[in-house]
């Protein structure tokens, strides 16, 4: 009987997922082949392969800007988003959380052995359609994969469908597993179109999955990896800064910039309502603003001065000032990513002290640390539903910034990796005069610090600041500190809110399997400190 339901449970991990992809014109079809067998049923397999993990406009577990709540950068107000549980030490192998994403990754990595195995099946006008969706497909394992080897380490790899036998298989060693994807990578990206098309653009293409790849190549060390597949971005010259940093963020250019590579578009979620205005905004007289993930004072005082100093070394003024305000002198990226205390909402000025605002701090929809995210709330979603704006889920700046880093790991600081920075400084706004990075000789641990900073600020709000917390081995440092909120004085005395103690033990920067993980798949071993 335990045999039969394990294989029950291993059938549904591999071809469950998105419900709608089953939802064809034939009710009644029961074998693969009765609901795989045109051109629009693989396009449609990409599609919910996509969406059911990394393009749910609502589900906040998934959402790519809520992946900040797990880190020094945010914090989620929800427990059942999990992000929260994650930042605060809470994770263990009794969460629900190590359940979830272990489930969610693996059902979708069967359904992608199955597809791929028969991507020959579907009826195609032109083969190489057929041959671009398998090898998006192909990406998209990968992706699961480098996912999988980031957060547990050594993981089962599976290539093909699975008997019952084979799902049960010991662990392969992460380093094994990475050695293989990366070959494997490069080969997809060559029969990966080189441009994205007016539509599917949400679908990998050649430069898209170049990226995708080059951002686990840097979480994984593989520096030279990294550099090589930023400069071949580089150099195709397709991709670009978009001249103003702020409208990446809004309806002002989330639809036509050139600066995002990997899109989170209206169609990759078949046109549903985005919601990041109820995810991130505020509570705004009647309007939907939630304030599930709302910035810390850790993100607001990592904003360097207008000169690309430090707030405590700079001379124009002291620390403290800095604190008590913020957009003193402040990298403009600042303004454009976080709204406080005292700044202007729609025709209010924002008072998180008054009882009887709607954005009191100890509003259930308030931000309990007196700071919102500005990135992707636009007031013209206010008092909608739901908007219908673009994300980009890998944009040209991480291109850039992933050079530089590259090179400054691999102590080869070229002028190359220097211009790198510069660009996307100079088009953050900063006074160059001064935060230019050629301007002076820098040590390799003061290189770490400036393009450690630089992408806190450049990608706030986009989640990738907990994978580079857990990669640079700080997490243990910066996730055992309280989270604080608004500075201000009271009585003479400099006060910040505080919203939570956190701790966080170095075993967390692996995550555990769950219990009945284990129970189901004995070839596994818990990772050490759970």
């Amino acid at each position: 009987m335990k045999r039969s339901l394990l294989l029950i449970a291993l059938i549904s991990l591999s071809l469950t997922g998105c419900e709608k992809f089953l939802d064809k014109s034939d009710p009644q079809a029961t074998s693969f082949i009765e609901f795989f067998n045109t051109e629009e049923d693989l396009r449609r397999v990409v599609y919910s392969s996509y969406l059911d993990v990394f393009m749910q406009p609502t589900d906040r577990r998934i959402l790519f800007y809520m992946a900040d709540g797990r880190s020094d950068n945010g914090y989620a107000r929800i427990e059942t988003d999990y992000h929260q549980i994650i930042a605060n030490g809470n994770f263990n192998s009794n969460s629900r959380a190590a359940e979830y994403y272990w489930t969610l990754y693996n059902k979708h990595l069967g359904r992608l052995n199955t597809f791929i195995a028969n991507t020959d099946i579907p009826y195609v006008e032109d083969e190489a359609v057929r041959q671009k969706y398998k090898a998006i497909l192909e990406g998209l394992r990968v992706w699961h994969y480098f996912q999988l080897t980031f957060h547990w380490g050594d993981v089962p790899f599976i290539l093909t469908p699975v008997t019952l036998a084979e799902a049960t298989i010991p662990a392969t060693p992460k380093a094994e597993i990475l050695d293989k994807l990366f070959p494997m990578a490069e080969d997809i990206a060559s029969r990966l179109p080189e441009r994205e098309g007016t539509t599917n653009a949400y679908m990998f293409n050649r430069n898209s999955f170049k990226a995708m790849v080059m951002r686990y190549a840097l979480y994984n060390e593989r520096y030279d990896v990294a550099a090589r597949l930023a400069k071949e971005i580089m150099d195709s010259q397709i991709y670009q800064l978009h001249p103003v940093y702020n409208d990446l963020f809004s309806y002002k250019a989330d639809k036509t910039n050139k600066e995002f590579m990997l899109k989170f578009d209206m169609e990759s979620h078949n046109n549903s309502a985005t919601q990041s205005f109820q995810h991130l905004g505020p509570h705004y007289r009647t309007g939907s603003g939630q304030s599930y993930l709302v910035p810390t004072k850790s993100l607001v005082d990592s904003y360097w001065t207008l000169q690309g100093r430090t707030i405590d070394n700079c001379p124009l003024h002291t620390k403290q000032a800095y604190e008590l305000n913020p957009a003193l002198n402040r990298d403009p990226r600042f303004k454009a990513s976080i709204i406080s205390h005292g700044d202007k909402f729609g025709a209010e000025t924002i008072n998180v002290y008054d009882a009887n605002s709607p954005m009191h701090y100890e509003k259930v929809r308030g931000s309990k640390t007196g700071y919102w995210f500005k990135k992707f709330v636009d007031e013209a979603d206010a008092f909608r539903t739901g908007g219908n704006m673009h994300f980009g889920i890998i944009r040209y700046a991480e291109v850039l910034l992933t050079y530089a880093e590259a090179k400054i790991m691999l102590n080869d600081v070229d002028e190359l990796a220097k211009d790198c920075i510069n660009q996307v400084r100079k088009r953050a706004g900063l006074d160059m005069k001064v935060a230019d990075v050629k301007l002076a000789g820098k040590s390799q641990q003061e290189w770490k610090d400036l393009i450690r900073n630089e992408r806190r600020v450049e990608f706030a709000a986009e989640g990738l600041r907990y994978n580079d917390i857990i990669r640079w081995k700080i997490a243990e440092q910066v996730l055992n500190q309280p989270v604080l909120g608004h500075t201000r004085l009271v009585d003479g005395n400099v006060e910040s809110l505080k919203v939570e103690d956190r701790k966080f033990a170095p075993h967390q920067n692996l995550w555990p399997f769950h219990g009945s993980t284990l129970k189901v798949e004995p070839g596994l071993k818990q990772n050490p400190g759970y």
